[in-house]
Formats: structure tokens, C-alpha cells, sequence
């Protein structure tokens, strides 16, 4: 399965410099990064970047997060996976820049479930 990070591309670049990802603010703030299946994702782009440009979608295959990535009720009592760690950045299977769908938020569909 995989599961997926909507993030600044600069903040990715700068990512993959370092050789890790920390978080970005929230997740900084909350303690764990947020990810998305692939079912929620568009939902994250539209509660959460709308109007927001310069994005990129980062997907990773939820096994090879290992026992950091648990799996927590959020929005609606879904279950959303948290990570709770650094994300190591060669562990993204795919990274893609999003744009703004007429709507005027980061549609990332289609996604790989």
C-alpha cells in the first residue's frame, strides 16, 4: 500500500539534500508526519493547500516505513498513518508537482492505492 505526503517542492529539495525530512510545520508541531492513503489525499489537497502552489506529492510504500508509521483515527474517524520519525527521502517510490485544478486546490489524482 502506499501512502502519501503533500509538501512544498523546496521543502522536498531540501530534503533530499539533507538526506532526511523532519516534517514540515504541523507535523513539527504535532509531533509525527502527516500522510494520507491514497483515498484521503485528495480531501488533505482541498481541506488543507488550497491555493497553495509550489507542491509536490511524494508517495511511499507504506511497509518500508516500518514500526514508526502507526495508523491513528483523524478526520471523520478515519484511520490516517502518522510517522512517527524521520522520513528518510530515498524511500519515496514517486515524487510529482501539483497544480491547481480549476477548483483552485492541488488535485493528486490518480493515485496508486
Amino acid at each position: 500500500m502506499r501512502v502519501y505526503k503533500i509538501i512544498e517542492a523546496a521543502a522536498w529539495a531540501q530534503a533530499v539534500d539533507r538526506g532526511v525530512f523532519l516534517g514540515a510545520e504541523i507535523d513539527l508541531n504535532d509531533g509525527y508526519i502527516h500522510l494520507s492513503t491514497a483515498a484521503q489525499a485528495a480531501d488533505t489537497a482541498r481541506l488543507h493547500f488550497a491555493g497553495r502552489e509550489g507542491l509536490v506529492l511524494v508517495g511511499l510504500d507504506a511497509d518500508a516505513l516500518g514500526p514508526a508509521l502507526k495508523w491513528e483515527a483523524s478526520r471523520g474517524g478515519d484511520l490516517f498513518p502518522h510517522l512517527y520519525g524521520p522520513l528518510d527521502p530515498a524511500l519515496a517510490i514517486e515524487v510529482r508537482a501539483l497544480t491547481l485544478n480549476a477548483a483552485g486546490w492541488p488535485d493528486p489524482r490518480p493515485l496508486t492505492p
